[in-house]
C-alpha cells in the first residue's frame, strides 16, 4: 500500500481510503466490521465517514455509520493506528439528533462534533470537514451558476467555530467538501488574515467521468498545499460497467434506488463508460482497477475514497491503489477524454 503525507500536517494516509457511506443501508454492522478488518490487514489506515451517513439519507438511520465504526473501534482498539475523517452536515440536512434546520454556525458545529465523537467512541477525529457549503452554489452535481438566493452562514463564522473544535482537541485538522474555487480561497484567505486554522483537505467528486476538478481547483490545491481526497472514483459503480445495456444487478445501488442516477449513471454517459470498460479489458485490467488507478495517479490527489458493498469489490478496489498505468493506457484514457469530456460534470 502506498502512503501520502498530507501537506501541512503530520498525517500519512493510504492511497486508498475506506469509505463507509453504505454501512447501515446496503451493509450491516457486521459487514462494515468485516470490511474494516480486511482493509486494515491490507495496509489501509484512512477511514472516512460523516454524521449524515448512511446514504441515501434516512432520518431514522443517520449516525448509524459512525456508530458502526465506533463499535469496531471499541472491539479492536486500533484508534492510534488510524486516520479518521468525518463531516458536519450542511444546511437543511434532516438529522434526527440535532435541531433543524441545520446550519454551519457555531451552535450546530459544536453540537455536531460532540455527537460524532460520541458515536465513534473516540476523543478526536483527525480531519473534520464541512460536508457541503452553507451558501447556494455549485455542489452535488449542479452545473450552471445563477444568482445566489441563499447567502448562508458566512465562511468566517464557520471557520471560527471549526477553530474552537481544533483548539479543544476534538479535531486535529479541518477540511472542506463539495467546495468551489471561490470557497477554497475564502477559507485560505480568512485563515491567513484572522490567524485561524487552515484547511488541509478538500473532498470533491473526481473520476474518469467527471474531471472538472482539474479546472481551477487542481492548480489551487497544488499551489496552496491542500490535499484532494477524491470521492466516487467509480462514479457510484457505473465505471465498472455493471449497469451497461440497462443491467440492474441485484443489490446494486441503482437497482435499489434511482437517487443521483443522473449525476453518476446518466443515459448520455453509457457510450463513454463502455469505452473505458473496453480499454481496461484490452489491457488485462478490471474496469475498477483502471478507474481507481487513474485517480490515484494524479499529482493533486492524496487519497481516493472507495466504497464497496462486498468483500470481493473491496479487494479489487484496494489492489487498484497499487497499480501503475502504462503510457499506452494513459494515452487511451486521454483519447477517450478528448472525445467525451466530463459527461457526469
Amino acid at each position: 500500500m502506498r502512503y501520502t503525507a498530507l501537506p501541512r500536517t503530520d498525517l500519512k494516509v493510504s492511497a486508498v481510503c475506506l469509505g463507509s457511506m453504505n454501512w447501515g443501508q446496503q451493509n450491516t454492522e457486521a459487514e462494515g466490521h468485516e470490511q474494516l478488518d480486511y482493509a486494515i490487514s491490507q495496509g489501509i489506515n484512512f477511514i472516512d465517514t460523516a454524521e449524515i451517513y448512511p446514504v441515501p439519507p434516512v432520518k431514522e438511520k443517520q449516525g448509524d455509520t459512525e456508530s458502526f465504526i465506533g463499535s469496531w473501534l471499541q472491539r479492536r482498539g486500533k484508534r492510534k493506528d488510524l486516520v479518521i475523517a468525518s463531516k458536519v452536515a450542511g444546511p437543511e440536512a434532516p438529522l434526527r439528533y440535532r435541531a433543524t434546520p441545520t446550519r454551519l454556525d457555531r451552535k450546530n458545529i459544536l453540537a455536531a462534533i460532540d455527537g460524532t465523537l460520541e458515536r465513534l467512541h473516540t476523543d478526536y477525529v483527525d480531519i473534520y470537514q464541512v460536508h457541503w457549503p452553507d451558501r447556494a452554489t455549485n455542489y452535488f452535481g449542479i452545473r450552471g451558476y445563477e444568482q445566489i438566493e441563499r447567502e448562508g452562514v458566512p465562511i468566517e463564522e464557520t471557520l471560527e467555530a471549526l477553530a474552537e473544535v481544533v483548539q479543544s482537541g476534538k479535531a486535529r485538522y479541518i477540511g472542506v467538501s463539495n467546495e468551489t474555487p471561490w470557497g477554497v480561497m475564502e477559507y485560505v484567505r480568512l485563515a491567513k488574515e484572522k490567524s485561524l486554522p487552515r484547511i488541509v483537505s478538500i473532498q470533491n467528486q473526481y473520476s474518469l467521468l467527471n474531471r472538472t476538478f482539474e479546472i481551477g481547483l487542481s492548480e489551487m490545491c497544488l499551489k496552496e498545499e491542500i490535499a484532494l481526497l477524491a470521492y466516487s472514483p467509480l462514479s457510484f459503480g457505473s465505471l465498472t460497467g455493471k449497469y451497461l445495456d440497462g443491467a440492474r444487478p441485484p443489490g446494486a445501488r441503482f437497482t435499489l434506488w434511482n437517487r443521483s442516477s443522473q449525476r453518476y449513471n446518466a443515459p448520455h454517459s453509457q457510450k463513454t463508460i463502455a469505452k473505458y470498460v473496453a480499454l481496461a479489458k484490452d489491457h488485462g485490467l478490471d474496469p475498477a482497477e483502471l478507474s481507481i488507478a487513474f485517480v490515484v495517479s494524479r499529482p493533486f490527489v492524496s487519497s481516493t475514497i472507495i466504497g464497496a458493498t462486498s468483500l470481493d469489490q473491496l479487494k479489487t478496489n484496494i489492489i487498484a491503489g497499487d497499480i501503475t498505468l502504462s503510457a499506452e493506457v494513459l494515452e487511451g484514457i486521454a483519447q477517450i477524454y478528448l472525445e467525451n469530456p466530463d459527461p457526469h460534470a
